[in-house]
């Protein structure tokens, strides 16, 4: 595994990777993972995706500070690095980029990626700015790498529409793959920010994945159920925490992220085979939690 600091290193590092392959039985494509670090096993996951997909494995390290807005945890992001390059050495990646802010951003900015529409929603209103963040840096990232394909997490699925997007009315060359989200035995979705949590938060939490379930199974069994009684009742199991401050509980299309204005376009997507996601996030003393559930309609209920 290779370590690399700077751009220039990064770029030299997997150009002769691609070469060294060419030809080879695994192929030369590229895989990437860009992270925040402080990896856990939902990191580990897509960079085991990565590897089974790519002949070359790179993962990005780096906490942007573009997408923290003010007020929020960048100086208390947690940070890992040794931790992080054991993990990834385990996991089998060719290469780590690990560039300092000022290897990233070595002057003063004057361009930014802004992607809209999908951005209006969700995390996009509760933090503005933040997606003009993750979507210049990923353009940054994926300029840098020249990645085949590149692996989210579809916990943060609002990310994965917006760099969708982003790719595909950019015309970059470049896949971008969504991942399961990865949960705890207990249902709690992995993160990075999970550290933050006291024990007391960290039981009162399985509240998210628990009425998000709970909302998964109605909506496949009852196909009366309007998106307002779906997000009341989300709404109403949340509140049974006493520690859970809600910021947004909403069922939208997916992956435009559209909300669903009448209760009759829940029966117009199950005809029609579309997709929703229930997305809620909520807050625990100071840290922010984010889940959901991806699902494509079906007409006939299910029986479950």
């Amino acid at each position: 595994m290779k370590i690399a600091a700077t751009i220039a290193e990064a770029r030299a590092l997997i150009a002769a990777l691609r070469e060294e392959r060419r030809g080879s039985a695994q192929g030369n494509a590229v895989g990437f993972v860009p992270t925040m670090g402080y990896l856990h096993e939902g990191h580990a996951s897509l960079l085991r995706r990565s590897r089974a997909e790519s002949g070359i494995s790179v993962l990005s390290i780096f906490v942007n500070p573009i997408q923290f807005g003010p007020g929020e945890d960048l100086d208390r992001y947690p940070r890992s690095e040794k931790a992080d390059l054991e993990l990834a050495g385990r996991e089998g990646v060719d290469v780590v980029f690990l560039p300092s802010v000022d290897e990233m951003y070595p002057e003063e900015r004057k361009a930014t990626v802004t992607v809209t529409g999908v951005t209006e929603r969700l995390c996009g209103a509760s933090r503005p700015g933040h997606f003009d963040g993750v979507a210049t840096v990923v353009s940054k990232l994926f300029h840098i790498v020249k990645p085949d394909k590149a692996f989210f997490g579809a916990k943060d699925a609002q990310q994965v529409a917006v760099l969708q997007k982003m790719v595909t009315d950019l015309n970059m060359d470049v896949e971008i793959v969504p991942c399961p989200i990865v949960r705890e035995e207990d249902g709690l979705a992995l993160s990075s920010r999970n550290v933050y949590l006291s024990s007391e938060q960290r039981r009162e939490a399985l509240v998210l994945s628990r009425s998000l379930r709970e909302a998964a199974v109605l909506i496949e069994t009852d196909v009366s159920v309007t998106s307002r009684q779906i997000t009341n009742q989300v709404t109403k199991a949340i509140e049974t925490s006493p520690l859970a401050e809600i910021d947004y509980v909403e069922l939208l299309t997916f992956p435009n992220l559209e909300p669903l204005v009448a209760d009759r376009e829940l029966s117009d997507l199950r005809q029609s085979g579309g997709s929703v996601i229930l997305a809620v996030a909520v807050k625990f003393g100071t840290t922010r939690l984010i889940d959901n559930v991806i699902m494509k309609l079906k007409e006939a209920p299910l029986h479950v």
